[in-house]
Parts: C-alpha cells; structure tokens; sequence
C-alpha cells in the first residue's frame, strides 16, 4: 500500500477525480455543457452491453442473490471488448486497447463472486481516465463524462445489479456508505451546490422521485430505495447522516476524503488493479 500511495497512479486518480467533481459543481444532467460525439459513441458501446441483459435474462430456480446468468453476461462483455474499443477509437489509438481491456471488463463486476463494488467502479474510472491520456477525450468533456458517460454507466450497473442480483462487493452493511456505489453520492454532491435542494431534502422519497433524472446523489437514493426496505436510517445510516450536514460543499469535501480513505486506501479495493504504460505504479 505505500508504494501504491505514493505512485504517479494514485496522484492521477486523486487528480482527475476532483477535477470532475469541481467539473459538475451546480450542474444539472439537463445543464447546458459540451457533448461531443466521441461521449456520444461511448455511450452507444454501453447501450450496446446494455442489450446483452435481455439476450442472457436471469435463471429463474438460482438463489435469490447471486444470478448465474451474470456469468453468461460478462463472458460476452470479454469476447466483446476488443472489438468495441477498436470500434470506438480511432485507427491511430488501437496500440492502447491491450491496456483498456481489462479495465473496461472489470468495471461491471466479478463473474466468479457475482458481486459488484466500489473495486468495479473504480476500474471503470480508470478506463475514462486513460481516455484522456490517450487523448480519446480532452478536457472539454470533463462534465460530459460525469452527467453523460458515467450516468450511463449507472444505469447500466444499476441494471446488471437489479436483474442478476450482484453481491455487494466488500459492503461495510448498514455503516458503508452504499452497498455497490460512490462516485454517484461525490458528484452529486457537486451538482447539488446552489441547487435549493438541501442535505436534509435529499432522503426524500418524493424528490428522488422527481429528481433522480438530473441529480446522481438523488438517483443513487432512489435505487437504495427500491432495493432496500425499512426505514431509511436503519439501513444506509452513513447517507442518513449526510442528511444532516448543513451545506453540500461540505458533504462534497468529506465524500472526497472518503473516497481517498475507504476506497483508494483500502488493499482490498485495490490489490487487482493493473497497471501499465497508461496507468503506471511508477
């Protein structure tokens, strides 16, 4: 861990996960921002792994967690990637692919556990970071990745998580902040600066409701809502505690202490990162 904490890898993630925090700060989904055609195109590939759901539907006499048929799902994913990414990008990127395969096959869950985490979703980070190493995306497109590629690929997650029922990979249960996700709850804590929507509203059935399309925070509420039962301190007390916090700049600056110390500093979230000329451990 210490050599990882202190590589030119874990300064570029801590780098480009603030800058698209400070990138979305007061920004709607439904915000005027620049979209160019390459987000539009990774989103395309998304929508694409999205239709493999309905090719590989859940087997219905499996246990209640852990769907089997998730496995059927990422082989496709694996068999897949090379082609999608040499789709994506262009003729004069193809040297990287070998380097963004295994970031962009990890970045929806473990096929052996059926489970899914904060692991996953950093992997998926990564692969967007090296995007923009690569020069696929430039920074003109810092909050299209958040409110445009990264909400898709919530959605999609969402999805693989409600139709295969995915373990929580590594969950700390009702003291975890979330069972499968963090970036929605950074983010959006960003998007929520001057939105008149305070801390103590964001736990609002009603306003998740009405508002999940445009904020990530209030999305990420709205599926706990639909996956978990009871009262909602009982079972995401961290969340519930965020509640309380009196302004989003402060929630957003804690989140983002968070995720250094519980996801990036955390061996278990870390040890199958891989690393290469793109994301190097130098």
């Amino acid at each position: 861990m210490p050599g990882w904490l202190r590589s030119s890898a874990y300064r570029e993630i801590v780098s480009f996960v603030e800058q698209l925090s400070s990138s979305v700060e007061g920004k709607k989904v439904s915000s005027n921002y620049h979209v160019s055609e390459k987000v539009h195109a990774i989103c395309a590939m998304l929508d694409k792994a999205e239709t493999w759901i309905e090719a590989y539907p859940p087997d219905s006499s499996a246990s209640r967690f852990g769907n089997r048929a998730f496995r059927d799902w990422e082989t496709e994913l694996r068999k897949q990637a090379p082609q999608l990414l040499s789709d994506l990008l262009p003729t004069h990127s193809h040297g990287a692919i070998v380097e963004l395969v295994p970031y962009l096959t990890e970045a929806f869950g473990n096929a052996t556990r059926i489970d899914y985490g904060s692991g996953h979703e950093l992997s998926f980070l990564i692969w967007l970071l090296c995007l923009c190493k690569i020069e696929f995306l430039e920074p003109a497109d810092s909050a299209a990745i958040v409110l445009v590629v990264f909400r898709r690929y919530l959605v999609l997650c969402q999805q693989l998580q409600r139709t295969y029922r995915l373990e929580p990979a590594g969950s700390h249960g009702v003291w975890g902040l979330d069972d499968y996700q963090f970036l929605p709850f950074y983010f959006g804590s960003a998007q929520l600066f001057n939105s008149g929507i305070s801390p103590a509203d964001s736990i609002s059935p009603q306003l998740a409701n009405e508002q999940s399309d445009e904020y990530l925070y209030l999305q990420g509420i709205k599926f706990i809502m639909e996956m978990k039962r009871g009262p909602f301190f009982e079972h995401s007390r961290q969340l519930y505690d965020i509640s309380g916090v009196l302004r989003w700049e402060k929630v957003n600056q804690g989140l983002g202490k968070m995720y250094k110390a519980e996801v990036l500093g955390k061996f278990p979230v870390v040890q199958h990162l891989q690393f290469g000329s793109l994301f190097s451990s130098q």
